[in-house]
C-alpha cells in the first residue's frame, strides 16, 4: 500500500513540476480575473469552498487532480463568461451628436452626461465620433476655445467607431477595443447600444 501511495505521489510531482502545469497560487489570480466567488467556484467544481481557500492561501498542498479539476472548472465557466450576451453590458441610452451640431453643443454634451467620447450621427447614420481627446488635440495643435467653439462637429469629428450587430461575441468586442475606444451595437442597421473599454473592465 505504501509503494502503491508512493508512486502517485511521484507521479502528481512529475505531472505538476515537469509538465509545467500552472501553480496553484493562480487558481485565485484566474478565480478574480474572471470574478468568480470561491462559493461559486466550490459549487460548479465540487471542490469544497474551505479546500479552496486553504488551496488559495497556501495553507495545504492540492492533489494533482484537486488542482486540475478547480483550472477546468476556472476554464469553462471563463467560456461561459465570453457567452455573455454583448447587450447585457452594452450602453443602451447613447448620447450622440448630428454632424451640423456647433463643437460648443457636443463639449456641453460631453460635459453634461460624463462621457468622453460619442458617436456623430447624420440623421440615424453614423458618420464619425467627437471626444475630449479630439478636442484636445486641436487646442494643443493652436486652435483656440473660441476658433473651435464656432465650428461644426462635421470639421473636427474623427472616424465612425467599429459597428457589430447585437449578435456578436463578448470576445470579438473585446478584440476590436483594442484599437478602438468604443464599438456601436446595431440591429437591422440601427444603433441600439455602446460597448466602450470602461464597460469590458467591469467584467474583470
Amino acid at each position: 500500500m505504501t509503494n502503491i501511495l508512493l508512486h502517485i505521489f511521484i507521479y502528481e510531482f512529475y505531472i505538476m513540476y515537469c509538465m509545467k502545469f500552472p501553480p496553484a497560487s493562480d487558481i485565485r489570480k484566474r478565480r478574480k480575473l474572471l470574478d468568480i466567488t470561491q462559493a461559486e467556484l466550490a459549487e460548479a467544481s465540487g471542490v469544497s469552498q474551505s479546500t479552496i481557500t486553504k488551496v488559495e492561501q497556501g495553507k495545504i498542498s492540492a492533489s494533482y487532480s484537486t488542482v486540475v479539476k478547480l483550472f477546468e472548472t476556472l476554464e469553462r465557466m471563463g467560456d461561459k463568461k465570453k457567452e455573455i450576451p454583448i447587450m447585457d453590458i452594452a450602453t443602451k441610452d447613447i448620447i450622440s451628436v448630428q454632424e451640423d451640431s456647433g463643437v460648443h453643443e457636443a463639449l456641453e454634451m460631453l460635459r453634461e452626461t460624463g462621457f468622453s467620447q460619442m458617436p456623430v450621427l447624420k440623421g440615424e447614420s453614423s458618420v464619425g465620433s467627437i471626444s475630449e481627446k479630439v478636442i484636445l488635440k486641436l487646442l494643443n495643435s493652436g486652435r483656440s476655445m473660441d476658433q473651435l467653439s464656432r465650428m461644426r462637429v462635421s470639421e473636427v469629428m474623427d472616424d465612425s467607431f467599429p459597428t457589430v450587430s447585437e449578435n456578436s461575441t463578448m470576445e470579438g468586442v473585446s478584440s476590436i477595443l483594442n484599437t478602438s475606444n468604443a464599438v456601436l451595437i446595431t440591429r437591422k442597421g440601427k444603433i441600439i447600444g455602446m460597448v466602450t473599454r470602461a464597460d469590458m473592465l467591469k467584467l474583470v
